[in-house]
């Protein structure tokens, strides 16, 4: 088990071992500075994946990385539906969760003014958050990439003159880019959970326990309705739910949701209420509440 910030399990004595970290994205990337928040603790090792695919593979096979962190839901944007796919279909486990805020930097090659851009290349994420900033400069072409740490990268290794990147601070910071203009989003309250994955068998957090599932219903009226009344029942606290469709079942959905145990009730035994009431349950993790960092 990969310990994290909001473990307190950590032995002291024993020296740290090097963490090997998948993350979607390359060096700079915001996925980079979550990491670096939630195991802080340890010394880390970040392993680039080029996608979401590419991590939950690496992790699952434990031969590059040993945990991975990945995005799940931003304030903006909403939930990740292919990454909730690909959580659900792997062997991973959820183990812990981060907050990071997210702000979004123009930069370009050192010397270079705003108004001499022609493009400004970053994922299409960070370009969406960021549409009302470059609407006073119609100049400017926005390109997407595969990531915003790399767009960074090719320009400083490419030697892009007239180009600009969205990127975080540290991608600046790596790739020896000049800060044009910070925290260019639109949106200030621009926030992304990440989940840390693995494949270990999870164990027990310390309270307050958050638990993440997945299950269907039957495809009745009320059906939803009393799986969330036996939860309210059990004095769960429910901060998450999400439906995906259900591939070949059309208007029959897959439930994703997250509560936090309150009072006496265990979380275990909140389960077994409503396993009855559900189909294809998963528990996909029980770990501990995530802290938020503004970056």
């Amino acid at each position: 088990m990969i310990t994290t910030a909001t473990d307190s399990s950590t032995n002291a004595s024993q020296p740290a071992s090097p963490v090997r970290v998948s993350i979607q994205g390359y060096s700079g990337a915001f996925h980079e500075i979550a990491a670096r928040h939630c195991f802080r603790e340890a010394p880390l090792e970040i392993v680039p994946a080029h996608t979401f695919e590419d991590l939950v593979e690496m992790v699952e096979r434990r031969e590059k990385a040993d945990v991975g962190l990945m995005a799940i839901e931003n304030t903006l944007a909403g939930s990740l539906m292919h990454n909730y796919k690909l959580l659900n279909e792997s062997s991973l486990s959820i183990t812990g969760e981060v907050y990071l805020r997210i702000k979004q930097n123009l930069m370009a090659l050192p010397g270079q003014r705003i108004e001499e851009l022609r493009e400004v290349h970053s994922h299409p994420i960070a370009i969406e958050q960021c549409r009302a900033f470059f609407s006073r400069f119609p100049q400017i072409h926005l390109v997407e990439t595969v990531d915003t740490a790399w767009s960074a990268r090719n320009i400083r290794e490419n030697n892009l003159k007239g180009i600009g990147a969205i990127a975080s601070t540290l991608a600046a910071e790596l790739y020896e880019m000049e800060i044009l203009a910070e925290s260019i989003e639109t949106n200030k309250k621009n926030h992304t959970r990440f989940l840390v994955l693995q494949g270990d068998e999870p164990r027990q957090a310390q309270e307050p326990e958050k638990v993440s599932l997945s299950f269907a219903v039957d495809h009745t009226v009320g059906s939803l309705y009393k799986v969330l009344a036996v939860l309210a029942a059990y004095n769960v606290n429910l901060t998450k739910i999400q439906s995906a469709p259900i591939i070949g079942r059309p208007w029959e959905y897959l439930f994703f949701l997250d509560f936090v145990t309150e009072g006496k009730v265990g979380h275990q035994q909140a389960i077994e209420a409503i396993l009855p009431l559900t189909h294809n349950l998963r528990v996909l993790g029980v770990y501990s509440k995530g802290e938020h960092y503004d970056y």
